[in-house]
């Protein structure tokens, strides 16, 4: 094969077949938007490529010579090879068949998974679920594909990740329901370093705001306990005199169910941000952009975010 025809390329190709399917080179300038004489520059180069003449004329009309009918099919079949593996690949969920890993803390495996689930089994029945504790900042399991989705409170990412911000919260003071201080409308510093406290260690930062705000102002708490799961947390905080510091809408499912209740903060006042978040390399995936956006409709209409909080309905 000359040399030449190696280099050709995919709009060269489009530009030849079309000339040979039409046969005409005033209705080839037409279909593909250019004039006449550049394409009758370009035949002069296929034909010096492919040595030979392609079309010959017999009367008014142009016709293929031999050569020339042979190269459509082939010619046209690559194109079309190229044009399927440029073109998006249709999704459908309900024929998805692919297992999706999702990292969030075991509030979200409670409150939000069964709601995902049930609704996964009406929309997408072939899609699976693997759900894991989601610790923090730990991106590279997004970059290595370990987990493909996260669901939790981000403060700082790499440039390579994604997210849709879900919505905020305050962060309040959760403590047992007969706790001393729950007799308090709100909680002073002096009221909130006089007790013990403790943290959740699993999931997005939580609290590490609470110390950097006691360290600018010279004190510090007496950390007691430090648990990976909320559900830990809250059967050690009723058997207790500690505290807690939560996002209120956490607290507030915490005190309809145990013997809990919150105080707001008088010397903070923190905004929680949940994030769904994602990394570059599934971010133009149909499949992932699919079952981002599901999670996250179903983030948006559960409990993770407190009943008066802005961002809801929007």
């Amino acid at each position: 094969m000359n040399p030449a025809f190696k280099n050709l390329s995919i709009s060269q190709l489009t530009m030849l077949i079309t000339i040979l399917e039409m046969r005409n080179l005033s209705h080839a300038a037409l279909r593909l938007g250019t004039s006449q004489s550049a394409l009758s520059r370009s035949l002069t180069q296929f034909r010096k490529a492919l040595g030979d003449p392609l079309m010959v004329r017999q009367g008014r009309e142009y016709v293929l010579t031999e050569r020339a009918v042979s190269l459509m099919g082939p010619i046209q079949s690559v194109l079309e090879q190229l044009q399927s593996i440029s073109a998006a690949p249709d999704f459908l969920p309900a024929d998805c068949r692919r297992r999706f890993t999702i990292a969030g803390s075991d509030h979200v495996a409670q409150y939000i998974l069964p709601i995902l689930l049930e609704d996964l089994a009406s929309v997408a029945p072939g899609v699976s679920v693997d759900f894991v504790s989601w610790q923090a900042n730990r991106f590279d399991w997004l970059v290595s594909g370990d987990v493909d989705l996260i669901t939790s409170m981000v403060e700082d990412a790499p440039a390579d990740i994604h997210g849709r911000v879900i919505g905020e919260d305050l962060a309040v003071c959760c403590m047992r329901a007969d706790h001393p201080l729950a007799a308090e409308n709100h909680l002073t510093l002096t009221q909130f370093l006089r007790w013990p406290h403790m943290k959740i260690s699993a999931g997005g930062d939580k609290d590490s705001f609470v110390d950097a705000c006691l360290h600018k102002k010279g004190r510090q708490r007496e950390l007691r306990l430090t648990v990976p799961y909320y559900s830990a947390a809250m059967t050690a905080l009723q058997g207790s005199d500690m505290l807690l510091v939560l996002p209120e809408h956490i607290a507030q499912t915490w005190a309809e169910q145990a013997a809990v209740t919150w105080r707001s903060l008088k010397f903070l006042n923190h905004r929680f941000r949940y994030w769904v978040a994602w990394h570059s390399r599934t971010h133009s995936s149909p499949e992932q952009q699919w079952f981002r956006q599901f999670v996250y409709q179903r983030c948006r209409g559960s409990q993770f975010l407190s009943p008066g909080d802005p961002a809801r309905g929007h």
